[in-house]
């Protein structure tokens, strides 16, 4: 069978769809390769929310061009979220490209595949096959239409198209409802949708027993799940997270990403209660400012904000927080920038994932404000605030210093050194999400809970 190289660009949500599209894909008897030279179907998971990711895409097309020459019966595709932002636009700039797939028909890869290689046997098929395949818009059709094109895709597991056979993600949700005007994101994921909780379950069950420890919820905005039955909300992700707790085997649970608006009393207790689920939560705030909010349309204000801080620490006193903000959004001066700054200082977090604001085609954004700030100065302000930010982590982290971890072993960094020469470097996190870098005689500690002492830390990172 041909091989398949598949390479995925944005967020946990793609990491995950294409962890679907491996496993759809190696149920169908295709071998995937991680060398683009040696394969015969090549595969682009794509994410719009940022330009630079966009770029990333086009420039990598643009050097298949002579591998399309070189091998004429070969595919390539572009799938995921810029498949169903451009659409055509891609066959446009790269007109050797055989097929684009939205996110929402992921389901339909091995199938259409099959079709291009019995094309290809058949010697009938032009060099490029220009497919389009990608779920309806929301302007133009009904909110129930556009729902039901955006299939709900999450096959039966595979162990082995994940990273590590001991931690998944876990997909409950579909789509947002937010509409940020910065945010391209409800466009082209969908509506939201919540999976039924049985369903998410006995997907769960299937992962403990292939030996998953720690699981990872996902969703657009994972806080905003709920099952309805009858019309009423009968199970929200408080309730989820009881049942999850419940499975045998999987020893720590994770979600992520939350929205300001609708984290509740019975989620924090959750957190508080369950052993298992991570004293961690992800908590966008995208900047300090109310007039920045309310031109992001963010639906709360920064005080609102502040007291949900308040509240994840009186409740969870051991809980670490994390943030993204946006810098240079149309018309931020100098003074709304300054409010995020002390809102970080304020909230403490753990680590903040700050971008400069990258104007997206399609959004209310791009439509009614000016994207108006200085790239220097988006510069200057990003520089800034990661400037703050690393002194709060190392700040944080510091407090770790001589107190004992237990931490999920999952990976290499590399050669460690501070002991012997022949040591490798193993890295894990914690259940608040800190990453510990120790050394170790081998690898035979990956996949498993161990405890260790922390000896230094840095802003990102505890050595133990």
């Amino acid at each position: 069978m041909p091989k398949f190289y598949i390479e995925t660009v944005g967020c946990q949500m793609n990491v995950l769809d294409s962890e679907q599209a491996v496993a759809g894909l190696r149920r169908c008897g295709f071998e995937r390769t991680t060398d683009k030279k040696d394969a015969d179907i090549i595969l682009f998971n794509t994410c719009s929310v940022r330009q630079h990711a966009e770029d990333k895409v086009y420039s990598a097309l643009g050097r298949l061009k002579h591998w399309k020459e070189l091998h004429p019966n070969g595919i390539i595709g572009v799938l995921g979220c810029m498949a169903q932002k451009d659409q055509k636009l891609i066959f446009q700039r790269a007109p050797f490209v055989d097929l684009v797939l939205g996110p929402g028909q992921l389901d339909k890869l091995p199938g259409i595949i099959c079709d291009f290689l019995q094309t290809n046997t058949a010697g009938c098929r032009l060099p490029a096959a220009n497919l389009l395949q990608v779920s309806l818009t929301r302007l133009e059709h009904r909110h129930s239409d556009v729902a039901d094109s955006f299939q709900q895709y999450d096959p039966l597991r595979d162990a082995g198209s994940r990273k590590n056979k001991f931690q998944a993600m876990v997909r409950i949700m579909f789509g947002c409802d937010k509409f940020c005007t910065y945010c391209i994101v409800p466009k082209v994921r969908g509506p939201e949708q919540s999976r039924p909780p049985k369903e998410i379950l006995d997907e769960v069950k299937i992962l403990a027993d292939e030996g998953v420890l720690e699981i990872t919820l996902l969703g657009q905005t994972v806080n905003s799940y709920k099952y309805l039955n009858g019309g009423t909300c009968s199970v929200k992700l408080a309730d989820l997270l009881y049942q999850i707790s419940e499975v045998n085997g999987i020893r720590r649970i994770r979600f992520v990403t939350n929205y300001p608006i609708g984290i509740d009393d019975d989620l924090l207790f959750a957190v508080r209660d369950l052993p298992k689920v991570a004293p961690y939560l992800h908590v966008p705030a995208q900047s300090g400012s109310d007039s920045v909010l309310k031109r992001m349309k963010r639906q709360y204000t920064v005080p609102q904000y502040k007291e949900l801080v308040e509240k994840i620490y009186a409740t969870v006193p051991d809980a670490a927080i994390t943030s993204d903000f946006i810098v240079g959004f149309c018309g931020e001066t100098d003074e709304e920038f300054q409010a995020t700054v002390d809102l970080v200082k304020f909230a403490r977090f753990k680590n903040s994932f700050i971008f400069k604001y990258s104007e997206r085609p399609g959004t209310k954004a791009a439509e009614l404000y000016a994207d108006n700030v200085p790239e220097e100065i988006k510069k200057e302000r990003n520089n800034e605030l990661l400037r703050i930010q690393d002194e709060i982590g190392l700040e944080l982290n510091k407090t770790f210093i001589s107190k004992e971890v237990e931490i999920l072993v999952d990976g290499k960094t590399g050669k460690g050194g501070t002991s012997s020469a022949a040591n490798v470097q193993l890295s894990g996190r914690t259940a608040c999400d800190r990453i510990v870098v120790f050394d170790s005689p081998d690898d035979s500690l990956i996949g498993q809970f161990i405890k260790r002492r922390i000896a230094d830390a840095a802003p990102f990172t505890l050595f133990g």
